[in-house]
């Protein structure tokens, strides 16, 4: 019985123990690591309502170093910013007119809006005003100790920021409400939700309250990774596309536009942009239709651009070469079905396959289809992962739509797909495709998170894996070798040809699918442009696309000057080397 009794004593206490170590440790990161927080929380307890956003994690921007193997300037592009609001107590109110009159020549308040919170008398808690500077809050701090004015108070508050405005704010999305929930909304915000999010972050909680709540965590449960986020994303390029997007959509009242930017041997993306556009710091007043990402979870028929995949896998199948040559009569018939080339105009016999795509020729791409076969121009195309989600990390990512291909029997449905028709990929989904052209026939996943730094001090650099498709390296120089071709001889007449660069490109005009009749619209296209360079060691892939641009008939009328420009300010701006 003895023993019993001395050995439950010795439990008891060591019980005792371990839970005054584990309330004295946390009262001591309460009182002395985390003084300022629980400082400002003691000044408004009770008062302010559970829910603002107080502590999360940074996203940000990385500038391009100068300095070879140094990493860039980081730039915040989601963060945290600190100012003030303005609380009344309306129990305490005598005049509401007269403390709207003297407020309002401080800051900006709406009449009828204060004087319904100013006569909720049995509330002892109305926000009036919210994002306030420093010297704002001063002056209402001096105007409430001159007038000697009660219930009328001051509070420090966090809020969520976006310094670039509308750079980028389809990639960064928001953070908002959804019902009761405040939490990441769209883009990174929403991938990396977790990550971002901070634990016992609202400063308005009673602390002794928390030490007893979170025992039980600090016992039986793993910390949750927290950390900050470094993008792959390079504001001056990120911007500079931007400009360029908006001047095209101005000048063509182009309905949706967009473009992306992306390293072809590592998937890492500097610039990814539509217009319209919002700006993440007053969503509200956004256009809900614009919070959406359309390079990720939208499908298009972008045409002419599909056709250097389809070339490649029949140069590496060994059907034919850039020197084979066809008869082009201007159209083909495939199952009753008169395909034409885009000028009704045929070429005629000798056309060679460099210039199918110097020219764009339907007819040659259904003359390649036919030489390839059915069974390996649906293996080629699936190869480039057209059918697949890319991996990107961003949410809502969409697939892409080629059911033609993978179920129908019928030759035409092949013929179709030769050219573009019938196959609707995501732009990311169409730039990685074109990418493996430029790397050796390798599928990279495009990403935008380059590194994350946990708050314990640890980071992790971030990797992602590259697939093969079915072209071998030597086929991908093959099609690049044409696609320089493209550029330095039919892009403007040749006219467009870099002299100290070697630059690959195909450019695609595409009708547009009528969803309601299952056929296309005969007077609306997608415009779409997309090159690599330096060709032969590309470092950048730029794609770019246009739904419905007016009064311009083509891709390369709407696209050439703005790729041409953004190719020169990247080669500037990164200081590549020339290639010949």
């Amino acid at each position: 019985m003895t023993y019993s009794f001395i050995f439950r004593s010795k439990i008891t206490l060591f019980c005792l123990i371990l839970f005054s170590l584990i309330l004295t440790t946390k009262l001591f990161l309460v009182q002395i690591v985390n003084t300022d927080a629980y400082s400002e929380s003691a000044d408004r307890q009770y008062i302010t309502p559970l829910g603002n956003v107080y502590e999360r994690g940074t996203i940000f921007f990385q500038s391009r170093s100068k300095e070879e193997g140094k990493d860039g300037q980081l730039i915040a592009a989601s963060t945290q910013t600190t100012g003030f609001k303005i609380a009344i107590d309306p129990s305490k109110i005598i005049d509401g007119e007269s403390l709207y009159q003297k407020l309002s020549k401080i800051i900006v308040l709406d009449h009828d809006d204060f004087m319904i919170k100013a006569t909720k008398v049995n509330d002892p808690y109305e926000e009036i005003a919210n994002r306030l500077s420093k010297e704002q809050a001063d002056a209402v701090s001096a105007l409430k100790i001159s007038d000697k004015i009660s219930g009328l108070n001051i509070f420090k508050e966090k809020w969520r920021s976006y310094p670039g405005g509308t750079l980028a704010s389809q990639t960064l999305g928001f953070l908002g409400y959804k019902g009761d929930e405040l939490a990441g909304r769209y883009g990174l915000e929403r991938q990396y939700d977790a990550l971002l999010s901070r634990t016992n972050s609202s400063p308005y909680v009673n602390f002794f309250a928390e030490v007893f709540s979170n025992i039980n965590k600090t016992l039986f449960e793993d910390e949750v990774s927290e950390g900050d986020i470094i993008t792959t994303i390079e504001p001056q390029v990120q911007s500079f596309l931007e400009k360029k997007l908006t001047e095209i959509k101005d000048k063509y009242q182009v309905d949706l536009i967009g473009g992306i930017i992306m390293n072809p041997q590592d998937g890492s993306i500097y610039a990814l942009a539509i217009k319209p556009d919002f700006d993440p710091n007053s969503f509200s007043k956004a256009n809900i239709s614009t919070f959406s990402n359309p390079l990720i979870e939208g499908v298009f028929e972008f045409g002419s651009v599909i056709k250097p995949l389809v070339m490649a896998g029949a140069i590496d199948a060994g059907v034919l070469t850039a020197d084979t040559t066809y008869n082009d009569k201007g159209s083909v018939v495939v199952e009753d079905k008169e395909i034409f080339n885009f000028d009704r105009k045929g070429r005629g016999p000798g056309t060679s396959m460099q210039e199918v795509l110097n020219q764009s020729l339907n007819t040659g791409m259904v003359y390649v289809a036919q030489k390839l076969g059915k069974e390996k121009l649906r293996d080629y195309l699936l190869s480039y992962g057209i059918k697949n989600k890319t991996g990107i990390d961003l949410p809502n990512e969409t697939s892409g739509l080629i059911s033609g291909i993978l179920k129908s029997p019928r030759e035409i449905e092949y013929a179709n797909a030769a050219f573009g028709q019938g196959i609707a990929l995501t732009p990311i989904g169409m730039i990685r495709a074109f990418a493996s052209l430029s790397n050796g026939g390798n599928l990279i996943v495009p990403h935008i998170v380059k590194e994350i730094k946990y708050t314990n001090g640890s980071s992790k650099i971030m990797s992602y894996p590259t697939t093969p498709t079915k072209i071998s390296k030597q086929t991908s120089e093959e099609i690049t070798r044409m696609l320089i071709g493209v550029m330095d001889t039919s892009i403007k007449g040749g006219k467009a040809k870099l002299d100290h660069f070697s630059v690959a490109v195909k450019t695609g005009t595409a009708q547009v699918a009528d969803n309601t009749t299952g056929g296309y619209y005969e007077n609306i296209h997608t415009h779409s442009f997309i090159g690599y360079f330096p060709a032969y060691d590309s470092k950048f892939i730029v794609f770019l696309y246009a739904v419905n641009p007016k009064g311009v008939p083509y891709a390369a009328t709407t696209w050439t000057d703005p790729f041409l420009d953004i190719t020169n300010f990247l080669l500037s701006y990164y200081e590549v080397t020339p290639d010949r």
